[in-house]
């Protein structure tokens, strides 16, 4: 499924979509109200004019395939104070749940907060919520201490990541250190990008060093992602079509998180960063393989791309056993 997310402070349907957050949030804490003109003055301000209340702020909204309105929102405040910016109003209407529509607004907020080079996320979300809860500790959500202490809210935030297109220099300054590293882990764990175990550091540092000469020549786009303190978690490489009749797509090569690194959603903020930046230079197509029943086919799933069907025994796994590939695509647009 490919959920469309749109930045837009005064989409028609964002109203709605706030008064059902408001209203189930009244009723959920004891105070419920039948009307948007019976919620708390700050709150009915943003169904009224969420343009105006949301002015300094980015509000997205998710529109599942097939559909013409969206049918989910967040909004991702800006910084206040030197804090850092805060997660809000998520809400997907019920009939459009289980569809992965707020995984994919999550992971949007997550991408443009890292795209400002905020250190960290936070929300608050209250403790009876048991589906989002689980939901912000998948994704790398952990409890801090309160900054708001109405009862029963928990307040979580996730150090983020930091996404960041390399030049063809920075891809050879990080070839044999973070960059190689992120390749021999991969293929410690098992994972088919190639190689067969043992990769050596040598190896691996030459495959990112030819792909720095791809940047170069501008037919490969290189991200890698750090941590607070530098080192690389992770890494996603867009390859760009060559022959004439197909300039139109690209392919993504080697996504990679790092061990460490999973279960924060890392591994879709990067895909969500090259599809972006696919999307934005003119590909319309994008392409990619993967082992079939891997985590990687379920992100790739997860993320919206559609299965065009499996090869048995296409590429060996790191041990040398050939396994079945099932190939990916996605349209963009």
């Amino acid at each position: 499924m490919h959920v469309t997310i749109e930045e837009n402070h005064s989409h028609p349907r964002l109203p709605d979509l706030l008064a059902a957050y408001h209203l189930l949030n009244e009723a959920e804490k004891g105070t419920p109200v039948t009307t948007v003109a019976g919620l708390p003055a700050a709150y009915r301000a943003e169904v009224e004019d969420p343009a105006a209340a949301f002015a300094a702020d980015t509000v997205l909204l998710a529109t599942p395939p097939g559909e013409d309105l969206p049918a989910g929102c967040v909004v991702l405040k800006a910084p206040d104070d030197g804090q850092a910016p805060e997660i809000k109003r998520l809400w997907v209407a019920p009939a459009a749940r289980r569809k992965g529509i707020a995984r994919a607004l999550l992971t949007e907020a997550l991408r443009r907060a890292a795209a400002s080079r905020a250190a960290a996320v936070r929300l608050t979300v209250w403790n009876w919520r048991e589906e989002p809860l689980a939901l912000y500790r998948r994704l790398g959500f952990e409890p801090v201490a309160s900054w708001d202490e109405r009862p029963d809210l928990v307040c979580l935030e996730k150090p983020l990541d930091v996404v960041e297109r390399l030049t063809p220099d920075a891809v050879r300054a990080h070839a044999s250190g973070g960059l190689a590293a992120l390749l021999v882990d991969a293929v410690v764990g098992g994972a088919s990008v190639g190689f067969l175990a043992p990769l050596e550091t040598a190896e691996a540092a030459a495959w990112w060093a030819g792909a720095a000469d791809g940047a170069e020549e501008g037919v490969r786009d290189v991200w890698a992602a750090h941590g607070p303190d530098g080192q690389l978690t992770g890494a996603v490489t867009l390859v760009r079509a060559g022959a004439a009749n197909g300039r139109h797509r690209g392919e993504i090569a080697r996504l990679l998180v790092h061990r460490a690194a999973r279960g924060r959603g890392l591994g879709y903020r990067l895909l969500a960063t090259a599809e972006a930046h696919a999307a934005a230079t003119g590909l319309t197509l994008l392409v990619l393989d993967t082992r079939t029943g891997s985590p990687a086919e379920r992100l790739y799933r997860g993320a919206g791309w559609t299965a065009a069907g499996t090869i048995p025994d296409f590429a060996a796994d790191p041990t040398g056993v050939p396994r079945a590939t099932t190939l990916f695509y996605k349209r963009l647009g």
